[in-house]
């Protein structure tokens, strides 16, 4: 039953969430050490962004992800190539891939709130009008009524459902820290490790021989802003009718796509391979999680197509090729 200054107006159908919004009588308030080595100092300019950069390049977590692939290495005795693109994998699918899951079923719990959320918020609005007219609060004032009693009602359905949004940023919080601390491993290992750069130099494969360079070529490059643009427009065509705010923000990471092409023909082919093989397994996994076998498992609330990559590939050629 929802209530509006301790006048009980309307009996409600709905659960018993309900009872929360009561709106009160008052008007609303005005790697081991043997392979590191210090970072070499910037020429020109300010120091502070080359310490800035060297805290973070030898921090904790950089050096252990320098050990994790040096062990790894040694442990498996795969070439360089092959360790990191299995490193890689393997991060991806144990770390993330779990955590893109759980991203999943959050963002279906919030979706499938939005029917009974609107509900409740015509059902608030009538209430908001009836006290309106008996206490004669203005426009303003009855606007921060029903404001205020809808953020209560809708932050005490993501308690119930335990799908706060929130909890869906848990990935990004999780795979950024992680990707930084791989790609700083990888440069220390490429320019600043003496013991493993010889290795490094001859790990490679086919165009890209030696990992302590760019590849010329820029096949790694352009192949990881493919593959990043591509992530990009297949999350842009599950949007229908996107909002402007929307647009600007997936433009923003298009831009950001074509920027990292001349980054990674910048940085060693490590670098490089370890970035486009990250991508291109998180574009997999993405593909992977849209199986309607996976949402059914997943007993996901919101609908899933029975065709999703039939659907997917014909919006593309909708959008692109016509």
């Amino acid at each position: 039953m929802l209530s509006v200054g301790g006048l009980r107006a309307l009996q409600l159908p709905v659960r018993s969430i309900c009872s929360a919004a009561l709106i009160r009588n008052s008007a609303p308030p005005a790697h081991t050490c043997s392979h590191r080595s210090p970072i070499r100092s910037a020429s020109g300019g300010s120091d502070t962004p080359a310490r800035l950069y060297g805290s973070v390049a030898h921090s904790a977590p950089v050096h252990l992800a320098e050990d994790f692939l040096v062990h790894l290495q040694q442990m498996s005795g795969l070439p360089w190539w092959l360790s990191i693109t299995v490193t890689t994998l393997s991060i991806r699918t144990l770390i993330t891939l779990p955590l893109a899951i759980y991203q999943m079923v959050i963002i279906s719990k919030v979706e499938a709130l939005q029917v009974e959320i609107s509900q409740l918020a015509k059902r608030l609005q009538y209430e908001v009008s009836v006290r309106a007219t008996e206490r004669g609060w203005t426009d303003k004032q009855s606007r921060f009524q029903f404001k205020k009693n809808l953020r209560r009602i809708v932050s005490q359905l993501y308690i119930r459902d335990n799908c706060h949004p929130v909890k869906a940023s848990l990935l990004v919080w999780v795979q950024l820290p992680l990707w930084i601390s791989f790609s700083l491993a990888l440069r220390n290992l490429s320019l600043q490790s003496a013991v493993l750069q010889s290795e490094l130099a001859a790990g490679g494969a086919l165009w890209f021989p030696d990992l302590t360079i760019p590849d010329s070529t820029w096949i790694l490059p352009v192949c990881l802003g493919l593959t990043n643009l591509l992530i990009v427009e297949v999350f842009s065509l599950q949007r229908v009718n996107p909002s402007g705010f929307q647009k600007f923000v997936t433009n923003c990471i298009r831009g950001f796509s074509v920027l990292m092409i001349p980054v990674a023909a910048s940085v060693p082919s490590s670098m490089a391979l370890y970035w486009f093989t990250s991508s291109l397994v998180g574009f997999s996994h993405n593909l992977i999680l849209r199986s309607p076998a996976i949402h059914k498992i997943l007993r996901l609330r919101t609908q899933c197509s029975d065709s999703p990559y039939r659907d997917l590939l014909a919006a593309f050629i909708s959008k692109y090729c016509k």
